[in-house]
């Protein structure tokens, strides 16, 4: 199979991601520190939402390298599965820094400190505009890549985490209220994990093999029985193997197994035009006759 063939929804994204990259790279160092300046939780958590994701998009990054690597012996399908363990990582990382959060908000509730609003409110707007920035880049590939959905659902959701500071830090400076820096924090870590745990329970569904979420196995079944001379089907199967690239197998069972040639060019302009798979595995099996024995005094 050539390169280009294996290419994937990912790989085809390097550029997006390279540029989301150094975006939010470089502006996690400055966050870290306005963090650490200005005493703030709701900082210092979309500091640590940016961190996953410079560390998911590094992560996408490699899955696409590795991903384009050609099969082996060893390894039949190549290095596909790579972006889907990608994506996994990240929604786990991500889950893991929302309890960090919600735990340190809880003990901030209990004992408020002081937070410097000025510095914070410059801090988040120059945030804001670098995951706007970062989102854009993403937001054209995010639909056909789980790895690029998952970097940029990272960066979305980190945009809207610096609105919330944004609001804290308007609070703080206003009214003097620093407990809306702890509430605010706690609000981004709640708002991330629903959108985290759907993004996990499609990653865990490529990696058990699931049929796809957007593809009916009856309506697969009845488009192939369609086929003139397909007689029925059974033992199908289809699953993920990477973002994009859908697998199936199948018996098809055919009334004449010489017309194999015509039946198969068939099934796959099928399965193509229908459903966007072009990786099939089908077993043509013969129609057969069930033979009936009587007894010589049956009727």
């Amino acid at each position: 199979m050539a390169q280009g063939e294996r290419e994937t929804a990912a790989g085809r994204s390097r550029g997006a991601l390279v540029g989301a990259l150094v975006v939010t790279g470089g502006f996690l160092v400055v966050e870290v520190i306005g963090a650490v300046w200005t005493g703030s939780l709701a900082l210092a958590a979309d500091a640590g939402h940016m961190l996953t994701d410079v560390g998911g998009l590094a992560l996408a990054l490699f899955a696409t390298w590795v991903a384009a690597r050609p099969p082996t012996p060893e390894k039949t399908y190549g290095y596909y599965r790579v972006e889907i363990l990608a994506a996994t990582v990240n929604a786990l990382l991500l889950l893991g820094i929302a309890l960090l959060i919600l735990v340190e908000a809880y003990h901030r509730l209990r004992a408020p400190r002081e937070v410097q609003g000025g510095p914070m409110l410059a801090i988040a707007v120059a945030g804001l505009a670098a995951n706007l920035v970062a989102a854009w880049l993403l937001h054209r590939d995010a639909r056909e890549s789980l790895n690029v959905r998952a970097a940029y659902l990272e960066v979305l959701g980190d945009a809207l985490s610096s609105l919330g500071v944004i609001v804290a830090a308007l609070l703080v400076m206003g009214m003097g209220l620093t407990i809306v820096d702890p509430l605010v924090s706690a609000l981004i870590a709640l708002f991330i994990v629903p959108r985290t745990w759907r993004l996990l329970k499609q990653a865990v569904n490529v990696l058990l093999e699931g049929t796809p979420s957007h593809l009916d196995l009856r309506e697969i079944e009845g488009a192939m029985i369609q086929v003139p001379g397909v007689g029925r089907v059974h033992d199908l199967h289809v699953w993920t193997l990477t973002s994009g690239r859908e697998a199936m197998s199948a018996h098809v069972v055919v009334a004449d197994v010489l017309e194999s040639e015509r039946l198969l060019e068939a099934l796959h302009a099928v399965l193509h035009a229908r459903f966007g798979i072009d990786h099939t595995t089908i077993q043509l099996d013969i129609e057969r006759s069930v033979l009936q024995i009587k007894s010589p005094g049956a009727v």
